[in-house]
C-alpha cells in the first residue's frame, strides 16, 4: 500500500466527510471506489464539461455569419476614431 496526499479546501473537505458519512464509509473508501471504477471503465467515472462560452452562442454565431454578409456586399459605415468622438458632442 502506499499513502496520498490530497490537498482540499476546507469547506469541501467537511461536506465530502459529511457526504460520505451519510453513506458509511470514509474518504479513502470514496477515493478507492472512484479509482476502481476509473481503472475498470476506463475513463473518468464522470462527465467533466465546461459551460460553453457565450460568444459561440447560436445567436451571436448567427449575428457574427449576418454582418459578414453585410462586409462582404460593401453595407458597412467605416468612421475613424475622431470622427466618433466627434459625433458624441
Amino acid at each position: 500500500m502506499v499513502t496520498v496526499s490530497l490537498r482540499f479546501d476546507e469547506a469541501m473537505k467537511r461536506a465530502l466527510d459529511q457526504m460520505c458519512d451519510e453513506m458509511g464509509m470514509n474518504l479513502t473508501t470514496f477515493f478507492m471506489i472512484y479509482a476502481r471504477a476509473a481503472l475498470r471503465e476506463r475513463r473518468i467515472p464522470f462527465e467533466i464539461r465546461a459551460e460553453k462560452d457565450p460568444f459561440y452562442s447560436e445567436e451571436n454565431v448567427k449575428a457574427i455569419l449576418q454582418s459578414s454578409e453585410q462586409v462582404k456586399q460593401g453595407r458597412v459605415v467605416s468612421k475613424s476614431m475622431d470622427e466618433l468622438l466627434e459625433m458624441e458632442k
